[in-house]
């Protein structure tokens, strides 16, 4: 058979689209592919890869895990994202020293590695005048890069990686799943291939990007990419045109990547001796510490709502998680609307630029809701803005939304496929549901489990899930319930013992 009309072929029919459940011969049928593997994870970034480290330390040999990404490294999308939210190689990131995707154990800390590898006390005196004394100790991006890519060696990552889109995932008749993969053009024998497979681990981020719908119905409205950009997408000619005139930048959102973009635009303007304006809009604009009760406040003031990290430490092992995980439906909504909220770190660096640039008259912060933007006479962005104080227009060069990722699933093809056809629900946040142990609930098959991780379930009986630790944990779990299903052993004392002397001295997992 030729090998055009052999692509051709091996693609999704109509049968396939319309069963939720697969049996063998249906597969056959189409003419694809189907390869067989215990278990595949979908998506290849940070969850993959830390699911992945797990069940190599537990003794699953790389032949019975595949990824499947569009992605090279593991770290890859992050780095981008972290990279055009101003947080380049040197500059450090809103995590806890010990939450590190590389090492399960949590030891050394980066604080530790970094004293270690410095040669210097510095990082380690810092950790222990946190938070009184100093501001929270957290590690250097390029740092947390270099240590994912040694341990991806030493697992044989790279020998797991299929390349290509995940289409879906459905149940297969008789138990376990089928993942039909779209393989890079030229690369497989069909357009579509198959694994099957009795686990599926899916951890697949955040759909995109998420716009307001003002700035959305600018961009499409007048075709306008450049003055209106979204801090996750590359917008460095931003930077670079102030560089070479004054001019006014509207920044929207009061979150961690606001504040990285608020000290990028300061920090240029000391560098360079700039006469950049900043005019900083609050949706929600916080006056001072908030919460239900004396011990549950967060520190707040200027518009920002202060907190260390993305939750309270109690999330990811003290009071607050053993709550979470008993409540459900209305109750766990409440709970994490209690806790919840955009917030950043209090840094003292941006927090005197900050107050230079009130003083100075060229930094203005305030609360409004913009109803819609339009390009004026004179050929810069005109925001109504509707705030306390009526409505007012408020001109500028460029608009810098920073208010998130799209955060819908349904906007994800394999998940809205899922909730349509494998049995998924949602949690009380419109997200994933899932068990305890992050099995997706209601897509169980035969023997075999589908599981979740990251921000796709957010609003589940464990909050941090989008998080390094938070991965960590998920990953934790799941391998405790694979290997009470017989995929894989339990880390016991004296292997995870043997493990961390491996990996402290770099030498590849031992299986079985």
């Amino acid at each position: 058979m030729p090998e055009r009309e052999l692509r051709d072929r091996g693609d999704l029919t109509q049968a396939l689209l319309d069963n939720a459940t697969w049996p063998d011969s249906l597969v056959a049928e189409a003419g694809i592919p189907v390869y067989d593997v215990p278990l595949v994870t979908v998506g290849g970034g940070i969850g993959s890869f830390v699911l992945v480290d797990y069940l190599r330390i537990a003794g699953v040999p790389t032949a019975d895990i595949r990824v499947l990404s569009t992605i090279d490294n593991p770290w890859q999308t992050y780095e981008y994202l972290t990279r055009v939210s101003q947080i380049p190689g040197p500059e450090r990131i809103r995590s806890d020293s010990s939450s590190r995707p590389d090492n399960i154990w949590g030891f050394p800390s980066y604080a530790l590695s970094e004293a270690w590898r410095e040669r210097t006390l510095r990082p380690l005196v810092h950790v222990l005048g946190e938070p009184i004394f100093a501001d929270y100790w957290t590690p250097r991006v390029a740092d947390v890069f270099k240590s994912m890519a040694r341990e991806s060696g030493r697992i044989g990552y790279p020998t797991m990686l299929v390349k290509g889109v995940v289409r879906m995932v459905r149940r297969r008749a008789g138990g376990g799943y089928f993942t039909v993969l779209t393989p890079p053009v030229g690369t497989g024998p069909t357009k579509r291939v198959a694994y099957r497979s009795r686990f599926v681990h899916l951890a697949v981020g955040y759909p995109g990007l998420r716009f307001l719908p003002d700035l959305q119905e600018f961009r499409e409205k007048y075709g306008d990419f450049t003055r209106v950009v979204n801090a996750y997408e590359s917008h460095e000619h931003v930077y670079e045109a102030l560089r070479t005139r004054p001019g006014t930048v509207m920044v929207r959102g009061g979150g961690i990547v606001a504040s990285r973009v608020l000290q990028r635009l300061m920090d240029d303007r000391e560098r360079f001796g700039l006469q950049t304006k900043i005019v900083h809009i609050f949706r929600t604009f916080v006056t001072g510490a908030h919460g239900p009760h004396l011990w549950s406040r967060r520190k707040g003031g200027d518009g920002w709502a202060y907190q260390g990290f993305n939750y309270p430490k109690s999330v990811w092992g003290g009071q607050l998680k053993a709550k979470m995980r008993r409540l459900d439906g209305a109750e766990r909504a409440t709970e994490y609307k209690r806790m919840g909220g955009t917030n950043t770190p209090k840094r003292r660096r941006w927090q005197q630029q900050m107050r230079a640039g009130r003083e100075g008259g060229w930094y203005e912060a305030s609360q409004g809701l913009v109803e819609r933007v339009e390009p004026a006479a004179d050929g810069t962005l005109v925001s109504l803005v509707t705030g306390d104080a009526g409505t007012r227009k408020i001109g500028a060069d460029y608009i810098i939304d920073c208010t998130g990722l799209e955060a819908d699933i349904a906007e994800h093809r394999v998940l809205a496929d899922l909730l349509a056809h494998g049995g998924a629900g949602r949690n009380p946040l419109g997200r994933l549901e899932v068990e305890r142990h992050f099995e997706v609930k209601g897509t169980a098959s035969g023997d075999g489990a589908l599981y979740a991780t990251g921000a796709a379930t957010l609003g589940g009986y464990f909050p941090g899930v989008d998080t390094f630790l938070g991965l960590q944990i998920g990953a934790q779990e799941i391998t405790d319930d694979l290997a009470r299903r017989g995929f894989g052993r339990r880390i016991g004392s004296v292997r995870s013992t043997t493990q961390w002397v491996r990996w402290a001295f770099g030498r590849p997992v031992r299986e079985g």
